[in-house]
Order: structure tokens, then sequence, then C-alpha cells
């Protein structure tokens, strides 16, 4: 079981490919964290194979990480079983293949934004078959809700955690010219914010209507290695399009894509600039 010191990454693991790169990109992570690696298989195959597969498995991530390496099984919804591991040994971030079983068979679609809306945990999803080793570039959209503080809050400790740049991007979509100009000082001052954190930051201010399609063309561009969104467990009517947005980049990137669950808020306001 996890020690008492020792922070822990959740890998669900099932027969795909996709899982076992999900795995290895979990390897550099865990080294700057000093973090175990968790290993959780739900109901896959008999367990005979099922367990002499993680063992394999832990004891290569093990040597090519260095870091130690602990196995699970679980039996029930693998959507459930991980939200319940999860909870258990509170990971730092639960690292996720998206074109596996998880997705495919048995969490598709808004089942699989579900999951990363309703985490209390980061969730890291690997979508793509060639990543980089480590994280040079981190992908900041913004906009102007109120969870953009905090947004910006959790770019800046990745930054600092891979010594990465952030490259903040916004899009422009609205006719509105009140609008537009507020969230072009926001980019501004989110820029100023990082910078004084003494972490390489740049702007881009993009016109166009289909934020996700941009947003991920800029990230090829740049070549990032981590687009950082923010989940919502609950959606209203105003910010639907907020959360297809997210699920769009969740479903569509190539790019591994952190989601992180903002905190719970009373208020109701809009983002307050730096």
């Amino acid at each position: 079981m996890s020690t008492a010191t020792q922070s822990s990454i959740l890998v669900p693991i099932d027969s795909t490919e996709q899982t076992i790169i999900a795995l290895h990109q979990t390897y550099n992570l865990a080294r700057l964290t000093n973090s175990k690696i968790v290993l959780l298989s739900v109901d896959e195959g008999e367990p005979p194979f099922v367990k002499n597969r993680l063992e394999m498995l832990a004891k290569e991530a093990s040597k090519d990480s260095g870091q130690p390496v602990e196995t699970m099984m679980r039996h029930g919804n693998v959507y459930e079983e991980i939200h319940k591991v999860a909870d258990i040994i509170n990971p730092i971030f639960i690292m996720i293949g998206l074109s596996s079983k998880i997705t495919v068979g048995k969490i598709i679609g808004k089942n699989a934004f579900k999951m990363v809306r309703e985490s209390h945990h980061p969730i890291i999803t690997i979508k793509g078959k060639h990543h980089r080793d480590g994280c040079k570039t981190i992908l900041l959209p913004l906009d102007l809700s109120k969870e953009t503080r905090e947004k910006v809050d959790k770019a800046i400790e990745l930054a600092k955690l891979f010594n990465a740049t952030v490259r903040v991007i916004s899009i422009l979509t609205s006719t509105d010219e009140f609008l537009e100009n507020r969230l072009i000082s926001l980019s501004n001052q989110v820029w100023k914010r990082i910078k004084e954190e003494g972490i390489r930051c740049t702007i881009k201010t993009l016109r166009g209507k289909d934020i996700v399609d941009m947003v991920l063309n800029y990230g090829h561009e740049v070549e990032a290695d981590l687009i950082l969104i923010m989940s919502k467990a609950e959606l209203s009517v105003k910010e639907f399009f907020i959360g297809t947005v997210a699920q769009r980049i969740i479903n569509e990137s190539d790019i591994p894509v952190v989601s992180y669950r903002p905190m719970l808020r009373k208020d109701t306001t809009v983002f307050h600039p730096y």
C-alpha cells in the first residue's frame, strides 16, 4: 500500500498499446516528483494472466523509471473503479491512454469526459503514439471564466516542475469589442504574472470560430508537450460551450492534455484580472 510520505501516480492498464504508451510517459514525471507508480487493472482477462502481466510491466517500469511500482487488480465498472482507487491512494496524477479499451469499449464519448470532469484528481490523457520525453512546452488556452486564475496557478506549478516554457493562447470568437478587449487584457496580465515567477512565457491571440482546431494547430506549431485545461463536475447552460470545447480537446488532441477540476466556489462571478 502507499506510504504516508511518498506520492503516487495512478496508471490504469489494459491490453492495448495506448496504455503502455501512457505508462512510459509516466516515468519522467515519477522521477521529478519522486512518486511511486501504481498500475491498475480492472476486469482484464483471466486473473492469473493479468497478475503475471502486471508484475512483468511493474518490473520493467521500475527498472526504466528508477521509481517503485505497485500493482492493483479490481473488479467492476472501469470508470467507477478508477475513481474508487484514486480516492484511496490520492495520486498526484492519473495517467490514462485514451484510445485504450477504457475509452473505446467501456467509457466512450461523453462518458470518458464525464470521468475526467468528476475526478477529484488531475488526469493526464494520452492519445497520440509519439511523445517526447519530459515537458519543455506547456500550452495554456485562456478564457474569461472564473477558473482562469486557478488554471494559471497550475500552469506555473507545472512549468516550475518541468522547467518548461508556457505558451499562452487566447482565441477571439466574439464580435463584442468589450469582451475581446477583456480577453486581450487578461492575456497580457497573465503573461506578466507568469514572467514574475521567473518562467519563460509567450502570448498569442488568434481570431477564428473553431477554438479546438486553432488551439491544437497552435500546439503543434510550438511543439507543445502538454495542454492544460480545467474541467468542471457540473456545467450550467451558459458553460455548455466551454464544456464542449474541453471535451473535444480531450478527445481530439494527440498532444497530452492535463485536466484539473477547479475548486468549488460559492460565487458566480467571472475572473478578476491580476
